[in-house]
């Protein structure tokens, strides 16, 4: 069984979730997000304590929980998580799911510069240094992680967006979709599935009425759509995701990114990202769509 975005009434299973990640990553912020979408939520709960609480979870008849464990909780190792992981998906009736969180270490650097936070493994010592001790000490988990969300160039909602989309227990279509359209300057979004390059449409960056403004202004989309490959391109788009989009949901696949790119995430990107987010959207999917970096004027 895989995550799938149905009510609790119809969940016969308990659901845990198990967050983990980089320290700066935005742990926190999940956290945060999976108790405004009605899981409950625990917080540094000690590694040897986790089988029992799964087991009164399901006694006591619940259904989602998300648990945060990270470099702070007591007793905690990359390979202890994982043994523990192990034993809890032995548990009848639960389904065990690992939530890892990254981020840049530049980033991350900035993140706790700007805060003034100590990092949990630096100590007295630099904050790089406990960012890429911490980085050593999870890779284990990030490669045994069920879902990775790269929060490097997201902004607050957009993570947020992200979570909802994956975790809402809101009755939907066991798929969702996220659309993302992104800078190939900044990097192509790790969390992505599908990855599109629009650079070969006509770039409004060069006509300077348009230059300011992006691709959810009607002059610029209507600039790039008068491009003779903008509508055969949609279009085959299109139908290549009435394609895939029923048969990764048939292999159980529940959370779809397709990332859309240009040269400076402003224009081409963000029109076709609109443009292919409105037509999935009328199939009836559920969707999202995040602007990762455009600049919002």
């Amino acid at each position: 069984m895989t995550l799938t975005a149905v009510s609790s009434a119809e969940r016969k299973e308990t659901t845990l979730v198990l967050v983990t990640g980089l320290s700066g990553a935005g742990k926190s912020t999940a956290l945060k997000q999976f108790e405004d979408l009605g899981w409950d939520v625990a917080d540094n709960i000690p590694l040897s304590l986790l089988p029992g609480l799964l087991s009164e979870i399901v006694r006591q008849g619940g259904k989602n929980v998300a648990v945060g464990v990270d470099s702070r909780t007591f007793g905690f190792s990359s390979g202890d998580l994982l043994d523990v992981i192990k034993e809890l998906k032995q548990a009848p009736d639960s389904e065990v799911r690992l939530l890892f969180l990254e981020c840049d270490e530049a980033v991350l650097l900035r993140r706790f510069t700007e805060t003034r936070r100590r990092h949990p493994l630096a100590d007295d010592r630099p904050v790089m240094d406990g960012i890429k001790r911490e980085q050593q000490m999870l890779s284990p988990l990030k490669d045994k992680a069920d879902y990775r969300i790269d929060s490097t160039n997201l902004t607050l909602p957009d993570l947020r967006h992200l979570l909802i989309g994956q975790f809402s227990l809101e009755n939907r279509p066991a798929l969702a979709t996220t659309f993302i359209s992104f800078s190939f300057k900044k990097g192509v979004p790790r969390e992505a599935d599908l990855v599109f390059d629009v650079r070969f449409l006509k770039n409004p960056y060069y006509d300077e009425s348009l230059r300011s403004g992006t691709g959810q202004d009607k002059d610029v989309s209507r600039f790039i759509e008068k491009d003779t490959a903008f509508n055969p391109f949609m279009d085959q788009l299109e139908g290549m995701l009435d394609l895939l989009l029923p048969r990764y949901q048939s292999e159980g696949k529940s959370y779809l990114t397709v990332a859309i790119g240009c040269t400076g995430g402003q224009h081409r990107s963000v029109c076709v990202a609109e443009n292919i987010h409105d037509r999935i959207e009328r199939k009836g999917y559920f969707t999202h769509l995040v602007h990762r970096d455009m600049q919002k004027r």
